[in-house]
């Protein structure tokens, strides 16, 4: 009598921890999914502020100094929040450039 009240509650426990897993799982995934889409975004946005920085005969300090942030945010990596920081800064470098270039 002992032993099956043991393997109910062994059975209990393991099916517990699989639903823990079925709900906890896709969540961590979709965490790391988007904070790999948010580096890549943030990459792009540098590059393509690197690019109109090149472009421009006459940079602003404001936007090299957006630029060099949105770099040092990328070098030292982190999540999600970060990435976007260092695409905002980015984006604005970006902006700033452009608007100097007259585009």
């Amino acid at each position: 009598m002992l032993s099956s009240w043991l393997i109910w509650a062994v059975g209990g426990v393991v099916i517990l921890a699989a639903g823990f897993g079925v709900a906890l799982v896709p969540r961590l995934r979709a965490r790391a999914s988007g904070r790999e889409v948010a580096w890549s975004t943030a990459r792009a946005a540098i590059e393509s502020a690197a690019v109109s920085r090149d472009a421009c005969a006459d940079p602003p300090a404001a936007a090299e100094e957006a630029l060099a942030r949105a770099e040092a945010i990328a070098a030292n990596g982190g999540g999600a929040r970060a990435a976007r920081t260092a695409t905002e800064h980015a984006r604005r470098a970006d902006r700033l450039w452009r608007r100097a270039a007259g585009e």
